[in-house]
């Protein structure tokens, strides 16, 4: 609720010590029951991850003792590598964060010795908020600066009469409907007699307590080979929510290395990154995660008995021989298909082919809170399938693994900003050749070009197997599912796709790191998503290969392609059926059509939304409400953004909730921006084509970081969707929003806002978290 600066620093001074103010013989108030669920409704969407206004978490009691610092995570600029500040592994005590720089939100006592105590900067915030509410459901002043490039100032007590006079609209919540009377009493309450921070530990229940003791055993048997997998899974399990499936409601845990063994209290062992050297005996452990569920870094992974079982199928199944355990150099580091390269292949790549759309969420959602700099790279929507593992080249043929394995790793290990052009100029070249002997590998395996069953169909049940993104400017979502209409491009990865995307953007992402780091991560990002198209091109008829990668690079792209990427292969043949003088499109509609048939049992239902090109199509048990909703909504998928100009209008996002007699809806409007290319890490505006923009309409939610809501009577919904389809400029849209939207100012804001959360632990309770709103649009 403290807003920060957006200013490079890289060490802050440590905060003189403080201690906590005198606390009330009678406390009216307890902070789990009382005060964290308020913080939960109205200040854990923008206070919850490293994009956090002043670093400020209100999501658990640690990140509320933490308090707040004039140091920021993001900054694509810096040119020097920043401090670590990661909650509950960089620093476990309120000293150690004071060391650190962080200060005190609560109120204090100077030990200077002066019985004088501090007013709370948390109390002083909410009050300034409360002091001037907003008009309802108005815009904000154009001039009151909102959003994630917000430029902010993170004022200390000192400087807060000073801030107050300055800003006086902009007390907490920021820029939105503030506190009811109620909650404001109630945190003004317990500030002053105390702000009494009762921390709460999980209560893990019997079957909880056996599952962290077998897995720990699990990951810390003796032997290399054992220490090998398990360092491997740790690596590929360190960002995930981890969770035990027999559970009804189950914790989440972190796997973590620690200098304790089991049985003892969690002493994490804070790395920069997790393939680093631990430095000392380390131990993998399973720590609760405490607080608050914040949706957009929830990523969830299932532990259970069959799990284990499984893991020791795939990596102990057959025999294989470690000659010396790897170490942790930075070439260790960089490329993980030689330091794992005694751990079979095809083992690893269905370790990650059993729970692909949790990997693939991992670097689509994971480590990074914000990245428009590296999300850029992408489209705004693109499916994904891949290889099949038991036909994929790099995990059946040992040879020519040996033959490429040198050359799969990853940019960004060396961030010494002198280094940053030669370092990705080397890493380039490794890829290009490394392209290049792909392409002569499989035109020699499969001369007559590829089949169907190349692809992975999910093993008949996996509904992985299909993916779809969805990039929102500097963020992104995925879902299993081929969702949304046909989308410009598609990716196709094989095992060293998959792997190289996991480590450069999860494991080797540092998103404390300076600008040469981010560029590197950012360049090679491009390359992956060459890679990507370019497999996908493999199975389409060689006439269209190059007309349709040459729409994807249109203007200044087709430079790209000439200075920065491997050739294509245009002359190998492919054995999927395609009409003679096919066109590019065509192309891609029946090469669909094969993808469907062939993974038939996993595809998961029809999209009958955006791909219903009759007009009335239905699932078997869509109500009468989702019928109706659907049938209004359809038509805003079926045109362009030159045929509906309202598309290009809309955000990238927006919720949508329908209230009917019996039920509620949610619907996720997603505008899909076209660009000429994505090529570039600047100039997108320069690169974007609003006429062909689209719009998906999806059942649910389907982003992070809402950028709008609307909210519509069913009895509405055919009205709402003709007003959006006959709006011709920001007039018009001000009109719908007047009827239905839901702005900052809306005097139930907060509780539509929250029902969208709701609705996720409805339909899909281990996924929910809560939304953020650092996007949410002045629209």
């Amino acid at each position: 609720m403290l807003a920060c600066s957006g200013v490079a620093t890289r060490h802050v001074p440590a905060v003189p010590p403080s201690s906590p103010a005198p606390v009330a013989a009678v406390q009216t108030y307890h902070y789990q029951r009382d005060i964290q669920p308020i913080f939960d409704h109205k200040c854990a969407a923008c206070h919850g991850c490293y994009d956090a206004p002043c670093q400020l978490k209100l999501t658990s009691s640690d990140g509320l003792l933490r308090g707040a610092t004039k140091l920021p995570v993001y900054d694509g600029t810096r040119l020097e590598t920043a401090p670590t500040t990661r909650l509950g592994i960089d620093a476990l005590t309120v000293d150690g964060w004071r060391a650190k720089g962080f200060y005190s939100v609560l109120p204090t006592v100077p030990v200077s010795g002066t019985s004088q105590v501090q007013v709370s900067l948390l109390h002083r915030m909410i009050d300034l908020g409360h002091a001037n509410p907003w008009p309802a459901n108005e815009r904000l002043p154009d001039d009151l600066p909102i959003g994630f490039a917000r430029q902010n100032l993170c004022p200390t007590s000192d400087a807060f009469d000073a801030y107050a006079r300055k800003h006086p609209r902009e007390g907490m919540p920021l820029g939105a409907t503030g506190l009811t009377e109620p909650e404001y009493q109630t945190i003004s309450t317990w500030i002053t007699q105390g702000a009494v921070v009762d921390a709460v530990t999980p209560k893990l229940t019997g079957n909880e307590i056996a599952q962290v003791e077998k897995w720990e055993a699990y990951l810390n048997r003796p032997g290399e080979r054992e220490q090998l997998v398990a360092r491997y899974l740790y690596e590929h399990l360190f960002i995930g929510h981890l969770y035990f499936s027999n559970e009804k409601q189950p914790h989440f845990f972190q796997l973590l290395r620690s200098r304790t063994p089991s049985g003892e209290s969690v002493d994490p062992i804070a790395t920069r990154r997790p393939n680093d050297d631990p430095g000392s005996p380390s131990y993998y452990r399973l720590r609760v995660v405490e607080g608050s569920i914040i949706e957009k870094n929830h990523i969830v992974y299932p532990l259970d008995d069959r799990r284990r079982a499984r893991f020791d199928q795939l990596f102990f199944g057959q025999p294989w021989m470690l000659d010396k355990a790897p170490g942790f150099d930075e070439k260790a580091r960089a490329n993980p298909f030689l330091t794992f390269d005694a751990i079979p292949a095809k083992a690893r790549y269905q370790f990650m082919l059993d729970d692909a759309e949790f990997f693939v969420r991992t670097f689509i959602r994971g480590p990074v809170c914000a990245g428009q700099a590296a999300t850029d790279v992408i489209r705004d929507q693109f499916w994904i399938s891949f290889e099949s593992p038991a036909r994929e080249l790099y995990v059946n043929d040992g040879s020519y693994r040996a033959q490429v394995s040198p050359l799969l790793g990853v940019a960004g290990q060396d961030s010494v900003l002198i280094k940053a052009g030669t370092e990705w100029l080397s890493y380039k070249h490794d890829r290009n050749e490394y392209a290049q002997l792909r392409q002569k590998a499989y035109r020699h395996k499969e001369p007559k070009g590829p089949v169907i069953g190349d692809i992975w169909d999910g093993d008949g049940n996996n509904h992985d197997a299909l993916m779809t993104i969805f990039r929102h400017y500097d963020n992104a979502f995925v879902h299993n599912g081929l969702i949304g209409a046909m989308p410009e491009t598609l990716w196709v990865m094989d095992y060293p796709l998959f792997e190289r995307t996991f480590y450069e953007l999860v494991v080797n992402f540092d998103v404390f790191g300076n600008v040469s780091h981010q560029l590197q991560t950012r360049l090679y990002f491009d390359l992956i998503r060459n890679d990507g198209e370019t497999n996908f091109l493999r199975f389409l008829p060689p006439a269209v290969r190059n007309p349709l990668l040459h729409s994807w690079y249109q203007a200044g792209g087709k430079i790209k392609l000439f200075l920065t990427y491997a050739d294509i292969d245009t002359e190998v043949p492919t054995r999927l059926k395609f009409g003679k003088g096919i066109d590019a499109e065509r192309a891609k509609t029946a090469y669909v059509a094969q993808l469907l048939q062939a993974l038939s049992k996993v595809s998961g239902p029809d999209d009958v939304i955006n791909r219903c090109p009759r007009g009335d199509c239905q699932l078997p048990d869509e109500t009468a409400a989702m019928k109706k909703a659907n049938r209004a909504l359809r038509p805003l998928t079926q045109q362009s953004g030159a045929e509906l100009p309202v598309i290009p209008l809309l955000p990238e996002v927006i919720l949508l909730r329908v209230r009917g007699e019996k039920e509620r809806l949610v619907y996720s409007l997603i505008h899909n921006r076209a660009h000429s290319n994505v090529a570039f890490i600047m100039g997108e505006e320069r690169r974007l084509q609003p006429e062909r923009d689209t719009l998906s309409v999806i059942p649910g939610v389907y982003g992070n970081y809402p950028n709008f809501a609307f909210d519509v009577p069913l009895a509405e919904i055919e009205r709402f969707s003709t007003g959006l389809s006959e709006v011709r400029d920001a007039a018009g849209l001000e009109n719908v929003v007047r009827q239905w939207g839901v702005r900052r100012t809306h005097p139930d804001f907060w509780e539509i806002f929250a029902d969208f959360t709701k609705y996720q632990r409805e339909t899909e309770p281990l996924e929910a978290g809560i939304l953020d709103m650092n996007r949410y649009e002045n629209l």
